[in-house]
């Protein structure tokens, strides 16, 4: 399955993309300009010691992958969705992005629409299969291609199908994916984020993350 992570050339991408290629799946690395995006690409295949990514322009991944992961930051969420939002119709995306305050990643700024996943979804249209996953992963730990990632993912959205189809995708990232219904859960799973950033900080540590206990597989 071909994946687009656009805005992957940040924080998150470079780190998923690398583990995705690693299991086995198509990455395409986009950007807002084509050349930042190539440029990522080789550096992470020298990493990778083969060519397994390859980088372009964020609408030219979103047109050419099935599933699209968004994770760019969240001043640039809306702007972000409104260039992409002929390329995604009939697809599924992942929106990774997080409402924090710009004046203090320890709290967010839920948007009108409830969350970030929801306000996706509203700016897409009924064509295009939002989830909510990945909000809560250490971008410190994706990054590092050796480190184990030792906690849960919550995984949201209206489609049921397409809620598997990205939980199988983050189960090859060696994670493990639960299913929590309803895209509108996003609302209790984006503010997590601001409070493991809190946790990294009165810690100083880079890796807080949170498992889920007593559910089947657990």
């Amino acid at each position: 399955m071909r994946i687009a992570i656009l805005g992957g050339t940040g924080e998150q991408g470079p780190g998923l993309a690398l583990r995705w290629a690693q299991a086995g799946e198509e990455v395409i690395i986009g950007s807002r300009q084509k050349e930042k995006g190539e440029k990522v690409a080789v550096e992470l295949n020298q990493e990778l010691g083969k060519e397994l990514l390859r980088g372009t322009d964020n609408v030219t991944a979103a047109a050419a992958a099935e599933v699209v992961v968004l994770t760019v930051p969240y001043s640039a969420h809306v702007s972000t969705l409104e260039t992409v939002k002929e390329q995604l119709k009939g697809k599924i995306f992942v929106d990774v992005s997080v409402p924090l305050d710009p004046e203090n990643a320890r709290r967010v700024i839920m948007p009108v629409a409830g969350s970030a996943a929801e306000e996706a979804q509203q700016v897409l249209g009924p064509e295009v299969k939002v989830v909510g996953a990945l909000q809560n992963v250490s971008a410190h730990l994706l990054r590092d291609i050796n480190a184990v990632i030792d906690c849960d993912v919550l995984v949201c959205g209206s489609d049921k199908d397409a809620r598997a189809v990205v939980m199988r995708l983050i189960e090859r990232l060696g994670i493990h994916a639960i299913d929590v219904g309803p895209l509108e859960a996003a609302r209790q799973i984006e503010p997590i984020t601001a409070l493991l950033i809190r946790l990294n900080i009165r810690y100083k540590i880079h890796s807080a993350g949170i498992r889920i206990t007593g559910v089947p597989g657990r």
